[in-house]
């Protein structure tokens, strides 16, 4: 298979669960993350930039040679903090990278996008769906990115370029395994299935969703969260 696709945030957790997932599918694999060197055999070519530099994005995007059938837009970070204690500079950096990264990899990859009438997949959360103390910022930048997936599905449509959200729940990370083991058993008890979720079932998700099998789901928001609402 000569097609590309693109993950950004790949270098730890979800991100480079969804590229092993899509190597191993026998896609073609291009990954950048901010400081994480890439895995061994995973990708076809990696760099390391700031998903909020459009013009280190554009730079990526014009190296990727061939048919770009996906872009992945999972790259983000959180800055948490009551919204009495939350400071400007920490609400703009989560929505420079969340929101306005994705808008970055969206545009330097929307001619090859048209062309191969391809599929935009963006990592959103349920936070985005139902906020979450603490993260005003963060649930902000999600929940636009639920809206900016829906626009993008009704205006590319017309070129059979497909957008949709997914957006995941309490997932077993390097970051949720920060968390005490008493938060933790607090949290699975609200959650139906009683785990959290782990990266392989979002990367699934992912796979299903940017293949034919997939071919007529646009404009919509997946949640991969066990049932859990906070």
């Amino acid at each position: 298979m000569d097609k590309w696709v693109v993950v950004t945030g790949a270098g730890r957790g979800i991100g480079l669960a969804i590229a092993r997932e899509l190597k191993n599918a026998g896609y073609k694999v291009a990954g950048f993350s901010r400081s994480t060197d890439p895995a061994e055999g995973v990708f076809d070519y990696y760099d390391k930039l700031d998903v909020s530099d459009f013009e280190a994005v554009k730079n990526f995007a014009s190296k990727i040679e061939g048919e770009v059938w996906a872009i992945v837009n999972n790259a983000g970070i959180t800055k948490d903090a009551l919204f009495a204690r939350m400071t400007e500079e920490d609400f703009d950096k989560v929505i420079a990278v969340n929101l306005k990264g994705v808008f970055n990899v969206c545009k330097a990859f929307e001619a090859k996008l048209r062309k191969s009438k391809g599929v935009i997949v963006n990592i959103t959360s349920i936070s985005g769906l139902y906020g979450n103390v603490g993260q005003a910022n963060y649930a902000a930048s999600k929940s636009a990115l639920i809206g900016f997936t829906y626009t993008l599905a009704k205006e590319y449509g017309r070129y059979g370029v497909r957008a949709v959200a997914v957006a995941p729940g309490l997932i077993e990370t390097d970051m949720s395994a920060k968390i005490p083991e008493k938060i933790k058993e607090q949290m699975k008890s609200m959650i139906p299935l009683k785990r959290f979720g782990k990266v392989e079932e979002v990367a699934k998700l992912v796979r299903f969703l940017i293949s034919e099998d997939a071919s007529y789901i646009t404009g919509t928001c997946i949640e991969v969260a066990g049932g859990f609402r906070f």
